[in-house]
């Protein structure tokens, strides 16, 4: 695979980022609200679920790091959310329900994996392409 070391390496960064920043949404899940000066969640057990949620991404990561050759689906799933992610942030800024500062949180978790998640798609494109037609893969 082209670039394997640079693929392994982003994913092996970006599963120790979503893990670390799971477990710390999980443990304090008001955090962006205080950093954006908004008011408390009443129900912060939803932030600290969406915590571990993304930590659960993490490990996804780091399987493709593990075998980025057999990874793309796993990569692609974690890219849709990454663009799904800043439009939903982007509603509720434009809307004025969230400040701007709440960018913060795309910024971090989403926008700075766009480049790399990409080029890793690209060059895994062709190897997910034949194992759908039945071509072995090797890793």
């Amino acid at each position: 695979m082209k670039r394997r070391s640079l693929h392994r390496a982003t994913f092996i960064a970006a599963g120790a980022y979503n893990i670390l920043w799971g477990i710390y949404a999980a443990l304090d899940p008001q955090y962006v609200f205080r950093f954006a000066d908004m008011e408390p969640m009443v129900h912060p057990q939803i932030f600290a679920c969406l915590g571990m949620v993304v930590g659960l991404y993490g490990v996804i990561y780091f399987e493709v790091a593990r075998v980025p050759e057999r990874g793309f689906l796993l990569a692609l799933v974690g890219m849709v959310g990454k663009v799904l992610g800043p439009i939903g942030l982007g509603q509720l800024i434009l809307s004025g329900q969230w400040p701007k500062e709440t960018i913060v949180l795309c910024l971090t978790n989403d926008l700075i994996w766009w480049i790399p998640f990409g080029i890793y798609l690209v060059d895994a494109w062709p190897g997910y392409r034949a194992s759908l037609r039945g071509v072995e893969v090797d890793p």
